[in-house]
């Protein structure tokens, strides 16, 4: 059963209830905000005992809606912001152009695909992958100013474009978000991992998250889908918008004030 429950905002575009969400639907029940600033959302996906993950990937505990939406997410983005882990571990691929989203982009001044950013302290990345050698618009690589000098010029040699974001060997959060905004990335979306998802909470810069609820239960020692430190006093978000099918709850909830 494909529903719109009814706790979702009413002046937000929503899918239409019992058939298949079209790209469009979602599209407008997604949309970014209106403003000149960056909006910084996450897309992850939790089981009902909390795991962000089965057999160290996310797929397993995904589905076809899900994978719509996440879609979608990516079709409005400027840039996808990910971890180097998630990128080891996912396999991530350069982001590609969508017919269903290119007139959409190009009344909106973006690209034909979203940029892919990869945060690394180290750079302990392979730079012969597809992400870095053939995308269709450049990778980014996010990194630190006491990152390994040959490990920036081997992602430059790539053709990844390389942003320092931090002092050190971190990356600061906020910082990241500036430089990235900076360039025109004002729209974005971070599929984690758990610890740079940890990072943006705890940081505060954290506009939307947006979190599929599979109906599962695998125990076990998973990550969560935020990770590291705690935060002080936890930062109170509100619920945008929610949509179901076959048990999966797809929810969205925004910063408290924005």
């Amino acid at each position: 059963m494909r529903r719109l429950l009814p706790v979702t905002d009413p002046t937000t575009p929503a899918p239409a209830a019992d058939r298949e969400w079209t790209l469009e639907e979602l599209a407008g029940a997604y949309a970014y905000p209106e403003g000149d600033g960056p909006w910084l959302r996450a897309n992850m996906v939790s089981t009902l005992d909390g795991a962000a993950q089965h057999d160290g990937r996310s797929q397993g505990i995904s589905c076809a809606a899900d994978m719509r939406i996440f879609g979608t997410l990516r079709g409005l983005a400027d840039a996808v912001v990910v971890g180097a882990e998630t990128v080891r571990l996912e396999g991530y691929r350069p982001a590609r152009a969508r017919e269903a989203f290119a007139a959409r982009r190009a009344a909106a001044g973006q690209g034909p695909a979203p940029a892919v950013a990869v945060v690394s302290a180290g750079l302990d990345l392979d730079f012969s992958l597809p992400l870095f050698v053939s995308p269709l618009v450049p990778t980014l690589v996010i990194t630190g100013t006491a990152a390994p000098g040959d490990r920036v010029r081997a992602a430059r040699e790539a053709g990844a474009e390389v942003l320092f974001a931090g002092d050190g060997a971190a990356v600061e959060p906020a910082r990241a978000v500036a430089e990235l905004a900076a360039r025109g990335h004002t729209r974005l979306l971070t599929e984690g991992g758990p610890r740079l998802l940890g990072q943006f909470v705890a940081a505060g810069v954290l506009d939307e998250l947006c979190l599929t609820l599979s109906p599962l239960l695998t125990a076990g020692a998973a990550q969560r889908i935020a990770g590291g430190p705690a935060v002080v006093v936890p930062e109170r978000f509100s619920l945008v918008s929610l949509l179901e099918e076959s048990g999966f709850l797809f929810t969205r909830y925004g910063k408290i004030g924005h």
